[in-house]
């Protein structure tokens, strides 16, 4: 999962509810559209905190940062039924997202499921965006180890959903070395944020990482500028497969040191540098 470096926003963003034609989404937004406006979505068991050390390189580099929880991720909510959380809804949204923003054009951003998402989303139609990055997602579903322990959590989530706090406590109890340097306050928004978290919303997402098919060709044949931005490590898509993807889109192509599966909250200064610069480049 993603960990904010920081959970307190800059001052110059704010938190509120964006009103779209599917809802209201809880969303952070920063800057002003003076060389264009950012749609940024998070992955599996994240939320808008994850892009938070984003907002404030990004508004100063001229874009309107806005990073959303999805429906049923943590302060957006969702009903308690899978069907809600189909993949192809979960593209309508971000479609909504996106025309709610205004303003013309958007670059659409997605991490790691966000990405799936966001690919969905710009296969779906294109209009709306006029960019797409892929941060730290794939081509297709995750690799066999984390399918492995994405289907033990599906499986725990379906016998165990209406106990949240329960299956928390059993997944940091395996990743105690981890858990053990988060802050107090870093370890008491995880929490929150999963109990927040509708488990519908997981069981159905963690099925699409471990089923989702290659789409790529699809993509590639979509007229839109694409990046792939990834770690130098990532454990749900291998480098080298993230590598060859971005050969098979035509996308560029950028690699962030001192990061792994979230650039975005590990390295967000090369990160948010590196979106800028592809933004600018893909608009001229």
């Amino acid at each position: 999962m993603s960990k904010p470096p920081r959970l307190t926003l800059p001052a110059a963003a704010r938190a509120y509810r964006l009103s779209t034609a599917r809802g209201d989404f809880a969303v952070h937004e920063a800057g002003e559209p003076v060389r264009g406006t950012a749609l940024l979505v998070p992955g599996f068991t994240g939320s808008k905190e994850d892009f938070i050390a984003l907002l404030e390189p990004l508004s100063a580099a001229g874009y309107r940062v806005v990073a959303v929880d999805g429906r049923g991720q943590y302060e957006t909510p969702g009903p308690r039924e899978e069907s809600a959380y189909a993949l192809e809804e979960l593209a309508r949204d971000v479609l909504a997202q996106a025309a709610a923003l205004g303003g013309g054009p958007v670059h659409l951003v997605g991490h790691s499921l966000g990405g799936l998402v966001s690919r969905a989303a710009v296969l779906r139609d294109p209009a709306p965006f006029a960019s797409l990055t892929l941060l730290s997602s794939g081509p297709a579903a995750i690799s066999e180890e984390q399918q492995a322990r994405t289907k033990l959590l599906v499986a725990a989530l379906e016998a165990m959903g209406e106990d949240m706090p329960g299956i928390w406590a059993l997944m940091r109890s395996h990743d105690t070395e981890d858990a053990a340097s988060d802050s107090p306050e870093l370890a008491e928004f995880l929490r929150a944020r999963w109990l927040a978290t509708v488990p519908e919303q997981l069981i159905v997402t963690g099925r699409v990482l471990i089923s989702e098919p290659d789409r790529v060709e699809e993509l590639a044949a979509v007229a839109l500028p694409k990046l792939v931005l990834s770690g130098v490590v990532d454990y749900a898509w291998p480098i080298p497969l993230l590598d060859e993807m971005a050969r098979r889109l035509g996308a560029e192509r950028v690699v962030v040191p001192s990061a792994e599966h979230s650039p975005n909250a590990e390295n967000p200064q090369v990160t948010a540098g590196a979106l800028a610069a592809f933004w600018d480049s893909s608009t001229r």
